[in-house]
């Protein structure tokens, strides 16, 4: 007999011991199957032979509640990894990570696709492929965290056999339904043409990008994946690749971000807005180098891309929104929160350029007493005190922090 044994098992692990556990999971769900309302509209769609206003009226708000959900779960899981697993950082391209973003990426250009749809009826058949393509990324996401197939540090549970079925099942929903839209996609096409300076062919643009930019990610998550599997060895693809690949997608993106509110559907001309363009771009460029420069005393020339991308949206969506309200244009609440989503990415990207080329990092090894200084900071390692919770003992380092 054993002298001692835990009469209630060794419960979760001490990682998922967290409130975010209560939120997230369930959060990254509901978006996933929010988006299988906007599949099954584009299989009805594409079984019927027709898509009209109908169709977007009612996939549109499932497919914003559902994009609105997964937004939520992906924030929260990086705060909780932030402080839960210590990175130091709060995005570190892990497959599960990208598991979830994959499908956020083709859920954005979905959004916009479908505002096209309604207002002008347009990208018709780009609209439903977009509609598959954000569902069975979904599937993708849950096989890759639920089957264990990818090595991950936010993997907690690894079922091969529930895997397998999870792979079938995506096999036959996305290549079913990819085979349905190519014998029977022409049948719902635009007969719309869009002149090049309008908002729907900006809107393309930035579709084409996010899908690019989505494609990237597959390719980097997958690949070790397939190569491992052919017998090839093992490779790691980095966050270098990553960060590289989609620094130079973002930057046409965020240029037709910050345009494409300007401009009006179906035709218009440069020179209705370029009084507007050129105090943007003066006020981007200045702003762009002088912020890092008053912050942090240096500028690295990546951060300045960071910046100019993230003021050059945040000055044309100001600009626009307090050019309707003085003019006193009607503006809808979808508008408002359009400007509220613009802006939130421009401050993403704002903590993106400078955690990225401003951060420190150091692992070093420390006694009670000992001191390390860090970019103008001391750190003084005090004492560890120990902690008693509801079912766990441990310890707590007390760490002073001068400048």
């Amino acid at each position: 007999t054993l002298p001692a044994f835990p009469v209630e098992g060794r419960d979760l692990n001490p990682l998922l011991q967290d409130p975010g556990l209560i939120f997230h999971p369930p959060l990254l769900y509901m978006g996933y199957v929010g988006f299988s309302v906007a599949f099954a509209f584009a299989i009805a769609a594409l079984l019927s032979g027709r898509l009209d206003s109908a169709f977007t009226r009612f996939a549109r708000p499932w497919t914003l509640a559902a994009w609105v959900f997964l937004t939520l779960g992906i924030v929260l899981g990086s705060a909780w990894a932030y402080y839960e697993l210590g990175w130091g950082g709060w995005w570190f391209w892990d497959p599960v990570e990208n598991a979830s973003f994959m499908p956020w990426l083709a859920g954005t250009a979905l959004l916009h696709s479908l505002a096209v749809t309604e207002q002008r009826a347009g990208f018709k058949a780009w609209t439903l492929l977009l509609s598959i393509c954000a569902f069975s990324l979904c599937l993708l996401g849950t096989f890759l965290v639920r089957s264990g197939v990818l090595v991950s540090v936010h993997a907690f549970a690894s079922d091969p056999a529930r895997g397998m079925f999870i792979l079938a099942f995506m096999v036959l929903v996305t290549g079913g339904s990819l085979l349905l839209f190519a014998v029977r996609g022409h049948r719902v096409r635009s007969r719309v043409n869009n002149a090049l300076w309008s908002r729907e062919s900006l809107l393309l643009g930035n579709n084409v990008l996010l899908m690019a930019a989505m494609l990237v990610v597959l390719l980097g998550t997958l690949l070790p994946l397939v190569h491992k599997q052919l017998g090839l060895g093992s490779i790691s693809v980095g966050e270098p690749f990553f960060n590289t690949m989609f620094t130079w997608l973002m930057v046409p993106f965020a240029l037709l971000l910050g345009v494409g509110p300007l401009v009006r559907w179906g035709r218009d001309r440069p020179r209705n807005i370029r009084k507007l363009l050129l105090t943007a771009l003066v006020s981007t460029l200045v702003l762009s180098v002088l912020l890092p420069w008053l912050l942090e005393d240096k500028i690295i020339a990546m951060t300045v891309v960071g910046m100019a991308m993230a003021c050059w949206i945040a000055v044309l969506a100001v600009a626009e929104a307090v050019q309707r309200v003085s003019r006193g244009t009607k503006t809808s609440l979808s508008y408002w929160g359009m400007v509220a989503a613009h802006l939130g990415l421009a401050v993403t990207i704002t903590g993106i350029a400078f955690s990225q080329n401003y951060s420190v990092e150091r692992d070093v090894r420390m006694r009670a007493g000992d001191s390390v200084t860090i970019h103008d900071y001391r750190f003084t390692f005090r004492e560890v005190r120990d902690i008693t919770g509801p079912n766990y003992r441990g310890g707590v380092a007390l760490i002073g922090v001068t400048r």
